[in-house]
């Protein structure tokens, strides 16, 4: 049986210019059309009608047959029916001609195949590619809007409607004439979603340039009470910036899954590296990311063998590994001595949640006070402020203390509550509405302080550990007052005491210092960065 697939691409595109010709994902948009079409098990010949010399060139290179299409055939008013047609004149040479337009690259060779089978086997004048789209629609009779349907239903039990795709036209050579490509018998062959892609808007562009690009993205991530939950709630955030869904892993001896919350995103636990090594390996992903602090040598050699294709992106990693990974943001602490490394607040990844708020208006006087130290709190900073803040001396004021949700105390810490100018607060579901509700701020050196910043609130600062002393931008010439690692309780004391009493005037001087970074520009910055790998 002989079957030729005939590619019809004109130069002279309107709504694109050089549509044919773009380059997407390293091949111009024509390359995947023909490309199906020399790949397919059915296909003996391929045609491409054109008028471009570049779209001649390219097939010429890809090695198939080129019909130089007539000037009268180029307008925009001109149907496909005589353009088939006029690329095969003498019909009886195939069994089937195929219409494949150049502007559905995501089709699939596979699908094709399917779809001649089906059309062969059942003997039919003609198929059609087609998606399935149920929809609530509207249509017009007697001149008035009228809906399509006569129960409203969600979309997975409305009845199937099928939309035609410029993927594929299967004709017996018979049918086609230059008024038309359709016979008889007729079918659709029903394509998946993501292959039904029509290039014919510039957003269209953008969004097979995505599909086509393939990417699969793993994130390995780990969080406790000793190291923080901070990267939990960035790999979160990293995860909804792909237009991919990334599976997460985590390692089920450092890791509780309970401290991802209620995410939709996909879980996936590890026992150790050796089983992490054996999963990439198999998924092969295409950008890898680690958020687990420290980095080794070893780690990151491991990872690149079994993923020799991969781009390894490291979040706040001061060790050896990051001479390894392709890309390394360290948002918290500054280490410049590598191009590929990327440091200090430029590079922060807000909560999407912190974006819709303004930050806070300077007001005569404080009121209320924030406490949080982060989702762990190894210091025990929240179990020493409340000990201070029940105390007669502070009824005037109003604290809202937040724990975390790797703090491993809250049941007794919740007792705080019983005291009416003091709330004690777990895992709390929207922290810049409270935080926005507050004069001042105390917390520790990680996520919270950014937060704190970007809102504009005034804040006392410690280090819960060794590695915070290292975190650059919560320091007092950012606007913050700084107090160093575990300082005794009388610091911390006379510093609250010099806060409540604040001037209005030497607030504003520190929300100044605090809103003179961008921090809302870091996730764009920061996915750039990656997608630029």
């Amino acid at each position: 049986m002989k079957i030729a697939a005939i590619i019809p691409a004109r130069a002279g595109s309107r709504g694109i210019p050089n549509k044919n010709i773009r380059i997407i994902d390293d091949h111009p948009l024509i390359y995947y059309a023909i490309n199906n079409a020399i790949k397919s098990q059915y296909i003996t010949d391929v045609i491409v009608s054109t008028d471009s010399p570049e779209v001649r060139i390219i097939a010429q290179q890809m090695g198939v047959s080129v019909h130089w299409r007539d000037e009268a055939l180029c307008g925009d008013n001109v149907t496909l029916d005589a353009v088939i047609a006029d690329a095969v004149p003498q019909m009886t040479t195939w069994d089937y001609i195929i219409t494949m337009q150049p502007t559905s690259p995501t089709l699939k060779v596979t699908t094709l195949d399917l779809a001649i089978k089906f059309a062969i086997d059942n003997d039919l004048d003609t198929v059609i590619s087609a998606f399935n789209a149920p929809r609530l629609s509207w249509g017009v009779r007697d001149g008035k809007k009228v809906p399509n349907y006569t129960e409203r239903l969600n979309r997975q039990y409305l009845p199937p409607c099928y939309m035609e795709t410029g993927a594929f036209v299967i004709s017996k050579s018979c049918v086609v004439t230059p008024k038309t490509r359709i016979g008889k018998k007729v079918d659709i062959f029903e394509v998946p979603e993501d292959e039904s892609q029509d290039v014919d808007t510039f957003d269209d562009l953008r969004s097979v340039a995505v599909a086509l690009s393939h990417q699969k993205v793993g994130i390995y991530v780990n969080g406790n009470n000793k190291r923080g939950i901070g990267h939990i709630y960035r790999a979160l955030e990293i995860a909804d910036e792909f237009y991919v869904k990334p599976d997460i892993y985590y390692d089920i001896n450092q890791t509780d899954p309970s401290v991802f919350g209620n995410t939709k995103h996909t879980l996936i636990p590890v026992n150790g590296i050796a089983e992490l090594y054996q999963v990439c390996k198999k998924q092969q992903y295409t950008v890898f990311i680690n958020d687990i602090l420290t980095t080794s040598i070893d780690y990151m050699i491991g990872l690149k063998s079994v993923m020799p294709n991969a781009k390894i992106v490291n979040f706040e990693d001061d060790g050896e590994g990051i001479l390894k990974a392709d890309l390394v943001f360290n948002a918290l602490f500054h280490d410049e001595t590598l191009p590929h490394v990327k440091s200090g607040e430029k590079y922060y990844i807000s909560a999407k949640t912190f974006m819709f708020y303004e930050p806070i208006k300077i007001k005569d006087a404080v009121h209320r006070v924030f406490i949080s130290f982060g989702g762990a709190d190894p210091q025990n900073y929240s179990d020493r402020l409340l000990n201070m803040i029940c105390k007669p001396g502070y009824r005037n004021y109003e604290f809202v203390v937040v724990l975390g949700r790797a703090k491993y105390n809250v049941e007794k810490l919740m007792e705080y509550n019983k005291y009416d100018n003091i709330q004690v607060l777990f895992d709390v579901s929207n922290m810049p509405e409270i935080m926005t509700s507050c004069d001042i701020g105390i917390t520790s050196r990680g996520r919270t302080g950014y937060e704190l910043a970007l809102l504009g609130i005034p804040s006392i600062a410690m280090a819960q550990n060794k590695r915070e002393e290292k975190h650059g931008f919560v320091c007092n010439e950012n606007g913050f007052s700084y107090i160093g690692l575990n300082p005794a309780d009388e610091i911390i004391e006379s510093n609250l005491q010099m806060y409540l009493k604040l001037s209005k005037e030497s607030r504003q001087k520190f929300q100044d210092m605090l809103l003179s970074h961008d921090l809302r520009g870091g996730r764009k910055r920061v996915m750039s960065l990656i997608n630029e790998l």
